[in-house]
């Protein structure tokens, strides 16, 4: 996007502003960063509930045709060779250095068809990516225009759906989909997904059903104590599940394998871009941690991260987390990963103690659905 290119707005922005949203610029829209009940509400929200977001901002490409899946593992580091209809899988999307382009979602309603969700602030990028490196017998397509997304996470979520969709049409397994959905009056692809590191749904619509959507979810989460969230929470929920955000736990000059996204890239898989440059880089030298903040200050991205006096690397992500408090992630040396480990954070001058600790920081009980 431009810098003169005018914010957009989601089919939802009157929702928004009606129900108190406070708008922010964020990816080249205008999305709501939290509501009055603030942020750390509709964080606990999410943890003990169930919470309605908007992602509507997000892009959407449609691969069709005969060819569709070969294009797809030339462009995407993991396997969709596997991958069944009505499924959905995580990828990191590789330049020829073996940097991080994008990470994506990819669904797949059959052979000949996929959908790849990707982020928006990428969107344009990552098309004219896609584009360049298209061959054979297929359809590219972006469709985020057509497309609009409400996320609905939390403990709760299924509850909320069984009161508007009949059991048998609510996805089970998690990283599956169900198209063709009705949800509420409207016609949805129903995804068991999200990107907070609780059980919980996304729904894809026509734009122009959006708001119908909107009230019918939120009347019927009224009863669960529904409550809608903003890119705040949003944030503080996935750093809490240390899930990677792009532009911050990797980027173009980043590998998946730095990352610790290595599960994601099947190196022995030929013929995906940027397989070769992963191979030659050989074993990496930076990694991602997470770190517990012990002493005073909340560490904010590109804080400083040192092992005594030496600087080992930098951090990605962090904030005062509502469930666990001062945490961050950060890439730094690969040989400064051991939980227990002590170091030390710059901030504001001042170096501050953490502690290495396990990721993910925060992993939901999967029997309290």
């Amino acid at each position: 996007m431009s810098e003169t290119e005018p914010l957009r707005q989601t089919p939802l922005y009157a929702k928004h502003v009606a129900h108190g949203g406070k708008i922010v610029p964020f990816a080249g829209y205008l999305l709501p960063v939290q509501y009055q009940a603030g942020v750390m509400k509709e964080h606990n929200a999410v943890r003990e509930g169930v919470g309605l977001f908007d992602v509507s901002h997000m892009g959407e490409v449609l691969f069709t045709g005969a060819d569709a899946l070969a294009n797809l593992q030339h462009l995407l580091c993991n396997d969709f060779s596997t991958l069944q209809d009505g499924r959905v899988r995580y990828s990191p999307m590789l330049n020829e250095q073996g940097g991080v382009i994008d990470d994506v979602l990819v669904y797949r309603y059959n052979a000949l068809r996929y959908l790849m969700v990707v982020n928006a602030a990428n969107r344009a990028k990552d098309v004219a990516h896609i584009l360049a490196q298209q061959f054979g017998d297929v359809t590219i397509e972006d469709i985020s225009d057509r497309i609009g997304q409400l996320a609905l996470q939390g403990p709760k979520a299924q509850a909320v759906l069984e009161t508007l969709v009949p059991a048998a049409q609510i996805p089970q397994k998690y990283y599956s989909f169900i198209d063709g959905v009705t949800v509420g009056g409207v016609t949805c692809l129903l995804s068991r997904t999200g990107y907070t590191g609780e059980d919980g749904f996304e729904l894809y619509f026509a734009p122009q059903d959006g708001e119908a959507l909107f009230d019918a979810l939120l009347t019927a989460g009224e009863p669960f104590g529904l409550m809608l969230c903003g890119l705040g929470c949003r944030d503080t929920l996935r750093l809490e599940a240390a899930m990677p955000l792009y532009g911050h736990e990797m980027d173009d000059t980043v590998s998946p394998l730095e990352t610790g996204l290595g599960m994601f890239v099947k190196l022995e898989r030929e013929g995906f871009i940027g397989r070769e440059a992963l191979l030659g880089a050989g074993v990496p030298t930076r990694a991602r941690i997470g770190l517990r903040i012990t002493g005073r200050g909340i560490a904010r991205e590109h804080f400083p991260v040192y092992a005594g006096d030496v600087l080992i690397g930098h951090i990605t992500s962090g904030t005062h987390c509502p469930t666990v408090g001062p945490i961050a992630m950060a890439l730094v040396s690969a040989a400064h990963t051991t939980p227990g480990e002590s170091l030390l954070i710059e901030i504001r001058g001042a170096k501050v103690p953490a502690e290495i600790v396990p990721l993910p920081f925060y992993r939901r009980n999967k029997d309290a659905k």
